[in-house]
């Protein structure tokens, strides 16, 4: 739980950038469920999510650059390193809004983060924002910002950062309130601005991050999405860069290396071309976002004022762009802990996406995995519970390329490996999903880990160097060694039942230890059956499934 402190240092940073993708994950969906403005693709809370994940990925690899030393980072390292972060993964067009507001805050917090700095933090990266879109409308995020901004004004110095950014929520939440009343299409939906309900969850992390203590009045998510009628309806009524029917065919994004006179210039000319544009970024590095007619036009545009690259064009009817191969009709797609088991996982016809230990995948590299499957239906393993929101942000986004998408929640690679079991290509989509899903829940899963440090536990207090075992996450038993620690958590397993023990070997623990293990099995527990794995290099040094 981070403490109250009256400055943002480096640590505050980080616990607000990984609180507000927490936020964010949890909040996502129903965001989406509320995006009818400025086009209603239902992506808002997907974009946010992408481009605090990119945030957050940047102040993490600050961090890991100090594990060597002593220190940690600067404020201004961290902050600086947020704001690039968002800036290069910026999603849509709230993602993009929300990197400038990212970028306006680190300029002032890198010079200072006191309560009169995180002020000024906010009422500059409320006018930047609002200086990057070409055609500001109230009742947005802009709006959202403002008030916050407005807000964080209010309380004295001395009353410290807490009070600060806690006034800057209030303020916030209260701004979103109002804004069905301030844009039309947003008040025939009957929903608030889906961007400053996203702002709102990350101001609100941003009071726990400072405060040490969430917002005492949370924001309450709509118990259900708006009608379709009623979304359906606005799409033709909309100002500037509203509707798939009646506004641009094309949304383009693409990074830019530029000089500021060039990307004035190119301000000028994509303005001309679509609506909703929004430009951010500086010091020579700019991402830039249109809704267009002529996506080639726009990316012309770019070149003519420097070096685009990470183009992104979406058509919002989610017709593909370019000609491909015909795609195979089904794919699974499996997050593993070890290069053994993604070997296993292939030669299942499986695509594999490697997690490493301490560094989990990012839902960009889960989407380029569903990409790289080339199929119209994909199963997604994530394999990890802690994945849940980076996966069904990734599914989110594959799905608005076109490709259907299943996310069935394993939070164990051994639940991953029964559903893999079970998967049969040849039935319906549908089916298929229930029985892998079936399969994964039906699978208790156990891991054996080692002790870093003193700790208590559920099962008592553990001393550094004592080997856990883990059932279903949690901590069951404590033991000195992996073999007899490893049969108590089996015998824990299976006193429930079970008809099959899957052992998945750590790539520095012996196969006799499998040896030991089987014959437990077969002596103690009749009619189960044992299979063994070599996991390959993993993080624990067995693994442990009983379906």
């Amino acid at each position: 739980m981070p403490q109250t402190a009256d400055d943002l240092d480096a640590v505050a940073v980080r616990t607000w950038c990984s609180l507000a993708l927490d936020a964010l994950g949890r909040e996502r969906e129903a965001i989406d469920a509320i995006n009818v403005y400025p086009v209603a693709d239902g992506d808002t809370g997907t974009n946010l999510y992408l481009t605090v994940e990119s945030a957050a990925a940047a102040v993490e690899a600050v961090f890991a650059a100090h594990e060597t030393g002593t220190s940690v980072p600067s404020t201004a390292d961290a902050v600086r390193a947020m704001a690039h972060g968002a800036l290069i993964g910026a999603r849509g067009n709230s993602g993009t809004i929300l990197a400038q507001l990212l970028r306006g805050m680190a300029e002032v917090l890198a010079e200072g983060a006191g309560a009169g700095r995180l002020s000024l933090a906010l009422t500059r990266a409320a006018a930047s924002a609002r200086e990057a879109v070409a055609h500001p409308v109230e009742g947005t995020v802009l709006t959202v910002a403002a008030a916050a901004a407005a807000a964080a004004e209010r309380p004295a110095d001395s009353a410290g950062a807490p009070a600060v950014v806690r006034a800057a929520y209030e303020g916030a939440r209260t701004a979103l309130d109002a804004t069905p009343g301030q844009l039309a299409v947003l008040g025939r939906a009957g929903v608030v601005d889906a961007g400053g309900r996203g702002l709102v969850a990350v101001l609100g992390a941003l009071v726990e991050a400072v405060s040490g203590r969430a917002p005492e009045r949370a924001y309450e998510a709509p118990t259900a999405p708006p009608p379709a009628a009623a979304v359906a309806g606005v799409a033709g009524d909309c100002s500037a860069g509203d509707g798939p029917q009646d506004g641009p065919a094309f949304e383009v994004i693409y990074l830019l290396e530029a000089g500021d006179q060039a990307v004035e210039r190119l301000r000028t000319r994509l303005d001309g071309l679509g609506d909703s544009l929004v430009v951010v970024g500086g010091d020579g590095l700019w991402n830039v976002h249109v809704h267009v007619d002529d996506a080639g036009a726009a990316v012309e545009a770019g070149v003519e004022a420097g070096r685009p690259y990470r183009i992104r064009i979406t058509h919002f009817a989610a017709d593909r762009l370019h000609a491909r191969p015909e795609p195979a009709q089904r794919a699974v797609v499996v997050v593993v802990p070890g290069d053994g088991l993604g070997g296993l996982c292939a030669e299942a016809g499986a695509t594999t996406v490697l997690a490493r230990p301490g560094e989990p995948p990012a839902s960009g590299e889960l989407v380029d995995a569903i990409r790289r499957a080339h199929a119209r239906e994909v199963v997604l393993l994530p394999n990890d519970g802690d994945l849940r929101h980076t996966a069904a942000a990734a599914a989110e986004q594959a799905r608005a390329e076109g490709i259907r998408v299943a996310l069935i929640p394993t939070r164990a690679a051994v639940q991953g490996i029964a559903a893999l079991a079970v998967h049969e290509p040849d039935r319906s989509f549908d089916e298929d999903v229930v029985a892998m899903t079936a399969a994964a829940g039906a699978t208790r899963y156990a891991e054996l880990a080692v002790a870093e440090r003193q700790s208590w536990t559920m099962a008592g207090i553990c001393q550094a160097g004592d080997i856990l075992g883990l059932i279903d996450g949690d901590v069951a038993v404590i033991g000195e060694d992996v073999p007899e620690t490893a049969r108590k958590v089996l015998d824990r397993m299976l006193a429930a039942g079970g008809e099959l023990v899957t052992l998945v070997l750590g790539e520095d623990v012996p196969d006799t230890l499998a040896d030991r293990l089987e014959e437990h099995v077969r002596e103690g527990y009749l009619a189960v059956d044992t299979v063994v794995y070599r996991g390959g290099h993993q993080c624990a040094p067995l693994l442990i499934g009983v379906e």
